[in-house]
């Protein structure tokens, strides 16, 4: 028998408000798309719990963002595990699903090595929120430091830093199955953030008065209750969790937002990102056959060219 809350609510985002706590968050759940993004790359279990935390953060912040604009995160450190990066991508009209892509870059030999937490394995580095209005515009972007034990408590961190706003992060990950399925992974997560008063935003401003704090703290404290198999499902439902952990904050659901695993790569993209290698550089990576080859990092397209389709005559670069 198929769990009804699974096929309700995986790969989703659920926006809500507490209407007596002037909080506002989001619930997402996802599975199918997290197990395609997983699924591109035969990922070390701690790379692929970094990955997972990150496409989870990615989904709750990229939420908000306007129709077509995209949201990112680029995660670097000098340990073994050097790079995470996500993209989530708006949808094109109202009513679509939003796409979400990630991946990782990581030393195999120091990994094997380390023996401390997934994040401590990330090293010394930045967290940074990337946003892009499309063309024409300047892409914002955000950085912060890698501390706090975790990536959300780098969001955290991030959002009281750039934008004054207190945020709270609950995450859980990992491989799990219905009875009489194949294992798979699923994530959940719930994020909370105090709702800036209409004249503080206006100006920029954020201030917590006594009321307000005691309205965070007890909502924190009723987000830190919030159990594991709760957040990943799928036998709780995104708004019995909600009723379950905030019921006397009178939660208020908005309309779900779908999210799949979805890449923009193509053929164009990869010439234009192959445009920065010069014709010498282009001729070490043909083949005998006289192809260049390139594969995407997200989700393993695999392209051809001939050295002239990229604008370089590779015989001439070698010389």
């Amino acid at each position: 028998m198929t769990d009804t809350s699974k096929i309700a609510w995986d790969d989703t985002i659920l926006p809500f408000q507490l209407d007596n706590a002037d909080v506002r968050g989001r619930v997402v759940r996802l599975d199918g798309a997290l197990q395609e993004i997983l699924g591109q790359h035969n990922y070390p279990a701690p790379v692929a719990a970094l990955v997972a935390e990150a496409a989870l953060l990615t989904a709750m912040m990229g939420q908000t963002i306007k129709l077509r604009w995209k949201l990112s995160l680029q995660i670097r450190g000098d340990g073994p595990i050097r790079l995470i990066a996500t993209d989530y991508y708006a949808p094109a009209v109202e009513g679509e699903p939003a796409r979400i892509r990630a991946w990782a870059s990581f030393d195999a030999d120091r990994l094997a090595e380390h023996d401390g937490t997934p994040f401590e394995g990330m090293g010394k580095g930045m967290f940074a929120v990337l946003l892009d209005q499309g063309d024409g515009t300047t892409p914002y972007s955000g950085i912060t430091g890698l501390a706090g034990g975790s990536l959300a408590s780098c969001a955290e961190a991030y959002f009281m830093q750039s934008e004054q706003l207190p945020t709270r992060f609950a995450v859980a990950t990992g491989e799990s199955a219905l009875p009489g399925g194949e294992a798979g992974w699923r994530g959940g997560a719930v994020m909370l953030q105090h709702m800036p008063k209409g004249g503080e935003a206006a100006r920029g401003e954020r201030h917590l008065t006594e009321r307000d704090e005691e309205n965070w703290n007890r909502a924190t404290i009723l987000l830190d209750s919030v159990e594991l198999l709760e957040l990943i499902g799928p036998h709780v439902s995104p708004t019995e969790l909600l009723v379950r952990l905030f019921n006397a904050e009178e939660p208020r659901v908005f309309d779900p937002q779908a999210v799949h695993f979805g890449c923009s790569c193509g053929p164009e993209k990869v010439k234009q990102a192959m445009s920065i290698y010069s014709a010498k550089d282009i001729s070490h990576m043909t083949t005998d056959e006289g192809i260049v080859t390139a594969d995407c990092q997200f989700c393993g397209a695999h392209y051809e060219f001939r050295p002239e389709e990229l604008g370089k005559d590779a015989a001439n670069g070698a010389n």
